[in-house]
């Protein structure tokens, strides 16, 4: 009798050791402004919105930010309403020109106004 040794693999899923976003974010393309504090001085800057999620966002800018800044954002939706009021982001990473933000403090109503533009942005 002949015995066979099977290996069983462990099943494993192809995660980005890198890759920290808990939503998918969805190309996207409007302006924002932002602001907050850079070693005490007022930083203000506008930008595009590249990438948009529940949680975050990506940001081509035109005045640069460190990470683990704090910034107020104002998001332009093309719905032609008034900004969107972020109260807090925390800048995630920069590279180059971009820079990553995720959602530290948003209204309930804010937040509901923006995963309504999602969902419409999902259905597209």
């Amino acid at each position: 009798m002949k015995h066979v040794k099977t290996v069983r693999q462990a099943k494993s899923e192809h995660v980005n050791p890198i890759e920290r976003r808990e939503a998918p974010r969805i190309p996207t393309s409007f302006g924002l402004m932002y602001s907050g504090l850079d070693e005490n001085e007022v930083l203000m800057g506008d930008g595009t919105v590249v990438n948009l999620s529940k949680g975050g966002l990506g940001i081509r800018w035109n005045h640069p930010v460190k990470a683990g800044m704090n910034l107020t954002l104002f998001l332009y939706l093309p719905d032609g309403d008034d900004p969107l009021f972020v109260l807090e982001a925390h800048v995630a990473w920069t590279k180059g020109r971009q820079f990553g933000v995720e959602f530290k403090k948003l209204s309930l109503r804010e937040g509901h106004r923006l995963h309504a533009f999602l969902f419409e942005q999902h259905r597209q």
